[in-house]
């Protein structure tokens, strides 16, 4: 996966509002005026700010083949552009249309699709969720029984950081039901509504509440309540969708510390936490809704359109879970959130006295942003072909800056960048300074092949280790591409290296053993700490699988 991961990259909704972490530059002011285009029904007045210069110059820093930006303010559409090329090696230009996979920003048309039920009286944000689900679970009975709607959204759940996402990520063949099942196997990290930690299976609850109210797919449901009547026309719920779409960007991963275009990560189970694909333009639509609260506007007739009403608008840009703040690095002081919470589908937070309402996203090969300044009524979307945290704090700090406060001089782009490599710097040290430390001429207790068999993990399922072609493989059962050989690092320790090099998620496996040299259990760990957090191997105890008599 990424260079730097979704928890270091800060603001990629982590489990600390670090946005200190390694992601934000910026640049300065231009006088020539950046030529915009626009969605044929948006009067958009020119910049003078040059778009063009700070978007070239992340595209640079950050490796990030392609990018799109929308910003609207009061309403107009100032910009819904693309910059670069959907796919490395090819000649094909990002434009304004070309759709791009923005993940978790597809929790904001959840929340709001749940408003809309709200609104029409066939459900409450504080109704149990075993009234609309009856066979939901979770492994606590208390919890089971007190989980409201509002919950769902909140990541206060007590689950740890992205607890279970293994179960979709990278993409899995459970089914959506399958993984609902199985949330009553994942132990809490925390107690019930004591914490925040992002989690995203409650939001695959979330969809399936949706579909079950409307009685169709949360994706049916998200296009005929949602897409439609915005005139978000392009944007799909599925890749599947996308197909004889030519104007679709490609994903793009880091392999070995260089950018490369590798291939999508289908997620059609995981729908609700996300599922969307949009573009500039859409996206701009999207943002103007939300700013107007759900008014879609006026009719020929004079009466006002909405989405959802007023007051539920309120309740989704309402705190809801509060949020850590840590001291950013010296060189993004001026980042620091005097307060951050998740409210429903947005994290919220303050910047220069104003309540910014936003969410980031990210999937193999695609990271984005949304940002939304109510007060100023300014918007923001930054959708990438690459998983770059930093390009997205960068420009966002950077657009924000420049929109509210032009006579800003702070080059948020090279700030971020620095912070960025230095972070990064110092894990590559720790990772050598652990290699070195090893203790190399250890040998395992048991004979390679010992440690071959089935393994079986409560929530997850089967994981398999065994020999084939001269090497040592772990499968796990369910996840295709989750396939990588052990190599021995020391004592009971091996590292798995996967398949799928762009993963970037080499694990530490190790193995504990009974009085009788037998394995008692498996363990895993990321070797990086810049594995994206989705890749949850510490959450798994495999136990061996006991042959039948």
């Amino acid at each position: 996966m990424p260079s730097i991961s979704r928890i270091a990259a800060a603001s990629l909704i982590p489990a600390l509002v670090a946005l200190s972490g390694a992601t934000l530059p910026g640049a300065a002011l231009a006088q020539a005026p950046v030529a915009v285009s626009t969605p044929a029904s948006a009067s958009a007045p020119v910049s003078a700010y040059n778009l063009d210069a700070d978007v070239a110059r992340a595209m640079k820093l950050f490796d990030v083949p392609g990018i799109a930006i929308a910003v609207v303010k009061d309403g107009k559409v100032v910009a819904a552009r693309g910059f670069g090329v959907r796919k490395l090696g090819a000649p094909d230009k990002v434009d304004a249309k070309t759709l791009f996979e923005v993940a978790s920003n597809s929790k904001a048309f959840t929340a709001a699709a749940l408003a809309m039920l709200v609104d029409e009286g066939k459900l409450a944000w504080d109704d149990p969720v075993t009234k609309h689900l009856p066979d939901f679970q979770m492994y606590d009975a208390y919890v089971t029984h007190e989980m409201t709607v509002r919950d769902l959204l909140t990541h206060r759940s007590g689950l740890g950081l992205g607890a279970g996402d293994l179960l979709w990520w990278p993409t899995t063949n459970f089914s959506t039901d399958e993984i609902i099942h199985k949330l009553r196997f994942i132990a809490p990290s925390t107690s019930f509504r004591s914490s925040y930690a992002y989690d995203n299976l409650l939001y695959i609850v979330a969809g399936k509440i949706i579909a079950a109210k409307s009685g169709k797919s949360w994706g049916e449901t998200i296009h005929e309540r949602i897409l439609g009547p915005a005139g978000m026309t392009t944007t799909t719920t599925s890749l599947a969708e996308n197909a004889g779409n030519p104007n679709v960007a490609n994903a793009h991963s880091k392999i070995d510390g260089k950018i490369a275009a590798v291939k999508a990560m289908p997620v059609p189970n995981a729908v609700g936490a996300v599922g969307i694909n949009t573009n500039a333009e859409d996206i701009a639509r999207w943002m103007n809704v939300l700013l107007a609260g759900g008014s879609l506007g006026k009719d020929a007739n004079g009466n006002e359109q909405r989405l959802f009403s007023a007051k539920q608008a309120r309740e989704m840009w309402t705190a809801q879970t509060p949020m850590r703040i840590a001291e950013p690095n010296p060189k993004l002081a001026g980042t620091r959130a005097n307060f951050a919470a998740y409210g429903l589908g947005f994290q919220l937070r303050d910047w220069q006295g104003k309540l910014l309402a936003l969410h980031s996203g990210a999937l193999q090969g695609f990271y984005s942003k949304v940002v939304l300044v109510p007060e100023a009524k300014l918007g923001i979307a930054i959708l990438t072909n690459a998983e770059s945290g930093g390009s997205l704090n960068a420009l966002q700090y950077q657009l924000v800056d420049r929109y509210l406060n032009p006579a800003a001089g702070t080059d948020w782009i090279a700030a971020v960048a620095a912070v960025e490599n230095e972070n990064h710097a110092k894990e590559q040290a720790r990772l050598a300074t652990t290699r070195a430390a090893r203790a190399g001429k250890s040998q395992p207790s048991l004979a390679r092949k010992a440690y071959d068999g089935d393994y079986q993990d409560p929530w997850y399922g089967l994981a398999t280790i065994k020999h084939a072609g001269g090497k040592q493989l772990l499968t796990f059962a369910r996840t295709p591409d989750l396939t990588g050989e052990l190599e021995h690092f020391q004592h009971d320790t091996f590292i798995v290296r996967w398949k799928e090099r762009n993963f970037n998620a080499d694990a530490y496996v190790t193995f504990a053993l009974n009085p009788d040299g037998s394995i008692e259990r498996m363990k895993m760990q990321p070797i990086s700490t810049e594995t994206d957090f989705s890749y949850d191997f510490q959450d798994l105890n495999f136990t061996p699988v006991k042959a039948a008599p």
